[in-house]
């Protein structure tokens, strides 16, 4: 019953416990639950295959929102591109988008950087508060180069 994977989800649960981060939790909680209900041999493999994707689009919807209220619409996008913060997130948003391509290649080509990602990912979620999510490091990177930015004289 306590075999190396369980003993390490519940270290994980805990360190989520600690350091208050729900996400480890529930993520554990839900592992432990596909385990003792033995889906888990039908539903991690295709959970791990496509897991990222529908994360992605989750992300995407929760994104979109105000587009589909009507909160956000084209003047508000035309309007937005007179803003330097709006170009920064774009280029920042494209790097990203093209980073990311080949570095699924590069996981799927090594699975020693797969480990590493993954103890990094838990690492960070864990003892920083960290979101173990990709658009959000588009939305990251653009705020530090916007304060990057602000910090020059020039630029206000």
């Amino acid at each position: 019953m306590f075999n190396s994977s369980t003993i390490f989800l519940l270290v994980l649960f805990l360190l989520g416990y600690v350091a208050k981060n729900q996400a480890i939790m529930v993520a554990v909680y839900i592992l432990f639950g596909m385990k003792l209900l033995k889906l888990d041999d039908k539903f991690f493999p295709y959970i791990q295959d496509k897991g990222i994707g529908w994360g992605v689009i989750v992300i995407t919807v929760a994104v979109l929102i105000p587009v589909a209220t009507g909160e956000i619409g084209f003047k508000d996008l035309l309007q937005s591109v007179k803003s330097y913060h709006a170009w920064v997130a774009l280029i920042a948003g494209m790097f990203v988008a093209v980073v990311a391509k080949n570095g699924l290649t590069l996981l799927a080509n090594d699975p020693e950087v797969t480990t590493a990602l993954v103890l990094g990912t838990i690492i960070a979620v864990v003892a920083f508060q960290g979101v173990a999510v990709g658009p959000l490091i588009g939305a990251g990177i653009a705020y530090m180069i916007i304060k990057m930015l602000e910090s020059l004289p020039f630029i206000k």
